[in-house]
């Protein structure tokens, strides 16, 4: 195996390529520290749990920034929605953003669910998208539509709760996360683990209903080769 000489890996007992496979393995699926520990050690590479919990925390945000610095523009119909997580023993809530295809566009976690939550997540989400979608669809929450009104009043506003199911499918692996790890322990976690954890479920977004075998072993080749060029280490043997 051959370690990259990039200056992030700089230090390291292990390889650029073990590193940012733990890295992947972790966030790209809802595995606990230890199975990830013991894939890694089913490929021959013995590494604790407690090393790919740092390497995750380092190495993650700056992979996961990068793959949204490269990441296409996105579709212009938002889907919003939010689900009630409990932390740390209190009622928070994960309001989520997708586009027309299922990309995740962003995720802000809040105390709140009333207009000023509502508000806060189209001013984020303004300011990382850089413009206002044409279609704006969630579900009949009140606090949506006063925040609409008064953050993109021009927009398009589609309130149903049959016309969500795209982004209620996209908490889905959220639920999983937390059976996995047996709730998140507080409001910062969750938001960290989500902000690293949606590009490069983004990333692998391939959608193979849509494609042929040979289409979509092609984009999965693809991805992975984004993956290697942002983590400036290819997947470990």
């Amino acid at each position: 195996m051959t370690t990259r000489l990039d200056p992030r890996y700089a230090g390291y007992r292990y390889p650029a390529e073990i590193i940012a496979t733990a890295v992947w393995l972790y966030v790209r699926f809802p595995l606990s520290l230890r199975m990830v520990e013991d894939l890694l050690a089913a490929r021959g590479n013995t590494v604790s749990d407690d090393s790919v919990r740092q390497w995750a925390r380092k190495f993650g945000p700056e992979i996961a920034t990068r793959l949204r610095r490269r990441a296409p523009r996105r579709g212009d119909k938002w889907h919003l929605d939010e689900v009630v997580l409990t932390i740390g023993g209190r009622k928070h809530h994960l309001w989520r953003v997708v586009d027309l295809d299922g990309f995740v566009l962003d995720v802000l976690v809040q105390s709140r669910r009333d207009t000023k939550a509502a508000k806060r997540l189209l001013r984020k989400l303004l300011k990382q998208q850089g413009q206002a979608p044409q279609v704006l669809i969630t579900d009949t929450l009140k606090s949506y539509a006063a925040a609409k009104q008064a953050i993109m009043p021009g927009v398009e506003h589609r309130q149903h709760e049959g016309l969500n199911n795209r982004v209620e499918n996209s908490h889905q692996p959220t639920r999983r996360r937390e059976r996995q790890r047996k709730r998140f322990k507080d409001p910062g976690q969750v938001q960290r683990v989500h902000s690293i954890h949606d590009p490069i479920a983004n990333l692998f977004h391939l959608r193979r209903d849509h494609r042929t075998a040979a289409d979509y072993r092609h984009a999965r080749t693809q991805a992975f080769q984004v993956w290697a060029a942002v983590a400036d280490a290819p997947m470990a043997a």
